[in-house]
């Protein structure tokens, strides 16, 4: 119960399901910058945190690339699946 109440405070949260929508409507991970492009209106700082959200509470899974310039992808997890 707790779980569920932690989950609906983040998806009523701004810019969550702005986020949700392109990793649910797709197979391929969504890199940080296709994010920022089409969340008009919503800082840098508002998207890293609701990545951040994200993340941590087992929606998303965030790949890291150590490259130049540094490569982020996001994709859903199975728990972000099912929600």
């Amino acid at each position: 119960m707790k779980e569920t109440s932690e989950l609906r405070k983040i998806i009523t949260k701004r810019g969550t399901l702005e986020i949700l929508i392109p990793l649910c409507c797709s197979t391929d991970p969504v890199r940080y910058l296709t994010f920022k492009k089409s969340m008009k209106g919503f800082s840098s700082k508002t998207l890293t945190t609701r990545l951040k959200e994200l993340e941590k509470n087992g929606i998303l899974n965030r790949q890291y690339f150590n490259e130049i310039p540094p490569r982020v992808e996001y994709r859903l997890t199975h728990k972000g699946k099912n929600l």
